[in-house]
């Protein structure tokens, strides 16, 4: 699993450093992934997924089932 948001799916993005001088060298902006454990209550267990800052606010409205459809994750095999 690489560094990728399991329900938004946002991963890094391909920018470039510029310097003072406008010397320009390629780096990339990664996305603020973190663990999270996220309680589900239709299996009545914990999950524990990797997400990005931005989804965990939006989990917070919608809810893990409706995000976890709307990506095609099945929580069952995690």
């Amino acid at each position: 699993m690489g560094r990728k948001c399991q329900l938004t799916g946002k991963k890094a993005n391909n920018g470039f450093a510029v310097s003072h001088s406008h010397r320009r060298s390629h780096k990339l902006q990664h996305a603020n992934l973190q663990w999270k454990r996220v309680w589900w209550p239709q299996g009545n267990r914990w999950v524990r997924l990797r997400l990005s800052t931005k989804a965990i606010k939006t989990l917070e409205t919608k809810g893990l089932s409706a995000m976890a459809k709307e990506a095609g994750l099945n929580l069952n095999k995690l």
